[in-house]
């Protein structure tokens, strides 16, 4: 039997170093926005290994992906 995880805004903010309470989180998607043409992973405001574990999630169609393709709605 194979358990699917379920990833969460929550569960990803923490997993990229953020702080991942209710308040922190709308903040953060408060003062961060891309651009139509900026890749999620291409945004200023990442550092290397969160950049790189967002590009890799996304390329690998990570558990994570659905969560992160969220959160790249969000920051729009």
């Amino acid at each position: 039997m194979m358990l699917l995880a379920t990833q969460t805004l929550e569960l990803l903010f923490a997993q990229l170093g953020l702080d991942n309470d209710e308040l922190s989180m709308k903040r953060f998607i408060r003062q961060h926005t891309l651009d139509a043409g900026v890749l999620l992973f291409e945004a200023p405001f990442w550092n290397n290994s969160q950049a790189m574990f967002l590009k890799e999630s996304i390329y690998e169609d990570a558990d994570w992906a659905e969560v992160i393709d969220h959160l790249d709605a969000m920051l729009r």
